[in-house]
């Protein structure tokens, strides 16, 4: 090989081993199996995985236990270099790339108490009697924005830091009504031995103003587009190999899963 040409590939050699130019900010909070916060450490799907990819591509995530907002409000600002787990939005994709990792929709859980079904957003307006519980950060598409801000309006609406705070309201009694994916539920109270009792009691019922979503993990623009693509090439082929499903499938049983996750 002439010299101008091996110094060339000895270069492009030292650039795919440098990986990432520096750590990346992963800022995360309790999110069900796919994080799982034990006082400072953060493990679960998403950390998991994160963890077994950045070494080979040559990137270190340095990961801090925020709660929910503070992690959104961190990734609009540019403080975070990954948002994950996300579901993707208009507003997120103004600040970062989106990778899918899975599918996934929420639905509304409540304690099974043989009231009749909601079948509809209008529908859970309408029955003023129910008080609606919501985790502060949680975004599930315009639909639910909009429910959102019309149950606050008929001051219905109880907002929690994490979803543990919303299992306990559930459980005692001073909320009838959640909105968020049955997995992120079942974590919860599997974290929460006050709570623990809850599982076998709740009811989950979908209505088509909250449809299939892709959820997944956002790459901020804030990051050098370097660090940018090798990330997007990292995660795209994590997500086409389904490995966060596979993950799902090691914490929850395959039925629980079935009505709220599904592959890629």
């Amino acid at each position: 090989m002439k010299p101008a040409l091996f110094i060339a590939a000895c270069l492009l050699a030292h650039d795919a081993l440098a990986g990432c130019s520096r750590d990346i900010a992963a800022p995360v909070s309790a999110n069900g199996a796919s994080v799982i916060v034990e006082g400072t450490t953060a493990r679960g799907i998403y950390p998991d995985l994160l963890r077994t990819l950045g070494p080979k591509a040559g990137c270190n995530f340095v990961f801090t236990v925020v709660p929910r907002a503070r992690q959104v409000a961190m990734f609009k600002a540019g403080l975070a270099d990954v948002l994950v787990p996300a579901s993707r939005t208009a507003a997120r994709d103004q600040l970062g790339t989106f990778i899918p990792m899975i599918n996934h929709r929420a639905m509304l859980i409540s304690v099974n108490n043989g009231r009749a079904p909601i079948t509809s957003a209008q529908d859970l307006l309408a029955r003023k009697e129910l008080r609606v519980a919501v985790v502060r950060g949680f975004d599930y598409g315009e639909h639910y924005t909009a429910l959102i801000d019309e149950l606050q309006k008929q001051g219905r609406l109880f907002v929690e830091v994490d979803v543990v705070g919303i299992a306990r309201l559930l459980h005692a009694g001073s909320a009838d009504v959640t909105i968020m994916g049955p997995t992120l539920m079942a974590g919860a109270i599997r974290r929460d031995a006050r709570v623990q009792l809850l599982q076998d009691k709740l009811r989950m019922e979908a209505i088509p103003e909250l449809p299939w979503h892709q959820s997944g993990a956002y790459i901020s623009n804030a990051l050098k587009p370097e660090d940018q693509a090798l990330l997007r090439d990292m995660l795209e082929k994590a997500g086409k190999s389904n490995q966060v499903m596979e993950g799902y499938l090691r914490y929850f049983r395959a039925d629980l899963l079935s009505d709220s996750v599904r592959p890629r």
